[in-house]
């Protein structure tokens, strides 16, 4: 099981993978949305903002009322920032749930 640090390291290193691909991704994607990320093993939660391809203003905490919402345990979560954890057989398999409009679904595809 990661910890706390591990994860909160994982979405900010995420963070800075979107901040390098942000001017790219900008002209493919306009997603601005409140997004929230639940690590279920851990009992905790972390909240941020998806604007301009990129996740800013990242802090401990969960939002309950974020338009995109990320359930997972630690250890998928790092995986999934370091590439390792296929999405689609994550959701398929409920190792993972993503809460958030359809075409919000399919513009976070093209972000990642």
């Amino acid at each position: 099981m990661a910890t706390v640090e591990e994860c909160r390291q994982a979405l900010h290193d995420l963070a800075a993978r979107m901040d390098a691909n942000a001017d790219k991704v900008r002209k493919q994607v306009d997603l601005e949305r409140t997004l929230a990320c639940r690590i279920t093993d851990l009992g905790t939660a972390f909240h941020g903002r998806l604007t301009g391809g990129r996740l800013v203003d990242l802090a401990d905490g969960d939002d309950p009322n974020a338009k995109v919402a990320l359930s997972t345990t630690s250890d998928d979560l790092i995986r999934l920032v370091r590439g390792e954890l296929d999405v689609p057989k994550a959701l398929a398999s409920r190792q993972m749930s993503i809460n958030a409009n359809p075409f919000d679904l399919l513009k976070l595809r093209k972000m990642l």
